[in-house]
Formats: structure tokens, sequence, C-alpha cells
């Protein structure tokens, strides 16, 4: 076998006797185009409402509570779905958080939040990993249509106009004051320290 590997790697080398070298390279663009579509369009697929909440263990505990909140429902009409704030935008953050996401099939096929008894004693460890993500990203994800540039803190209630300031001096992400926006908080979550 060892003795053949010069002769197949001069093979792989030379175009085929058959085929000329540019009818190779543009079957082999055509299937790059194919596969590379049908991936993106995998990835996207994977970003929508209804595949988030195809599993009961998400339209039944977070998917009920994210109904309730302005994320779903407000004034101007715009939502923000489950993969605004979960799943980046840019292509290699994206596949590191579809990557991470396959822990969550290993639970769904363990059961370990098969329940809603079952979800609430994870809650916490869930929310304590997703808000570790965030706060490494600088809440990204929050960022891509909220930003203290963008804000008019003078517009602000009084609170929040205080604590936006207090937030941009201390270099606060999103997700340091705003656990809890979209879902609702563990029960057993430790006490975090008023910053009043």
């Amino acid at each position: 076998m060892s003795d053949n590997v010069p002769g197949f790697w001069a093979k792989l080398k030379r175009p085929s006797t058959r085929y000329s070298l540019l009818a190779l390279l543009s079957v082999g663009f055509v299937c790059g185009v194919l596969f590379w579509g049908g991936f993106n369009t995998a990835m996207e697929a994977t970003n929508t409402l209804d595949f988030c909440i195809s599993c009961h263990e998400m339209r039944d505990n977070v998917y009920q509570e994210y109904k309730t909140t302005i994320h779903y429902s407000n004034r101007t009409g715009v939502r923000a779905y489950c993969s605004d704030c979960h799943v980046p935008r840019d292509w290699g953050h994206k596949m590191m958080r579809k990557i991470q996401a396959s822990q969550e099939l290993y639970g769904k096929i363990m059961g370990t939040i098969s329940t809603p008894e079952k979800f609430e004693a994870k809650r916490l460890e869930l929310a304590t990993h997703e808000w570790a993500r965030m706060k490494a990203s600088d809440s990204r994800e929050c960022r891509n249509c909220h930003s203290f540039s963008a804000m008019d803190i003078e517009k602000q209630k009084a609170r929040a106009s205080k604590m936006h300031k207090l937030g941009q001096d201390d270099k606060k992400t999103c997700i340091d004051c705003h656990k809890g926006i979209a879902h609702r908080k563990p029960k057993n979550m430790p006490e975090e320290p008023d910053d009043d």
C-alpha cells in the first residue's frame, strides 16, 4: 500500500484524462455554491421562532414568559425573536453558538428539562450560563437593537437615565442590570447588590 502512495498523489495533482481542468473546476464551483447555499439555508431555518419552540420544553416554558414581555408585543410592532437575543449575527460567532447549542440537544435527549418541574430545577443553571455568555460578549445581541450612543438619555425616566449614565461610566453591559427582561428570573437566584 505504501508503495502506491506517490502514484496516488500524482494522480490527484494532474487533471483527468477524460475531463478538462476547466470542467472539473466548474463542477467543483457549482457543487460548492450548492453546498454553501444549502448550509446557510439550514442555519437560517434553525434561527426561526417556529424552530425554537418546536420542542415542548421551550414552547411550554420560556416562550410563554416571552409572550408577556415588551420584546414580543409593544407599541411600535417591532418583535425580537429568540435568535435575535440568543444567536449572534456574524458568521464566526454564530457558528460557535450553534456548536454550544448542541449541549441543549443532549439535554433534550436525556430529558433533563422535560417537565415544568425539571425545568424550574435547572432554570438558575441555564440562566447563569446564558448571562455569562452575554456578559462575555458585552451583550452583543442586545446591542444589535439597543446602544448607548443611540439612546437619548435625557428623554428617559429619571431612574433609567441615572442608571444608564452610571452603566456607561462603570463600563457595564446590558445583562448586568437587565436580567429577567424576557424571561422570569429563577426563584432561587442569589440577591445582587443594589447600585442605588
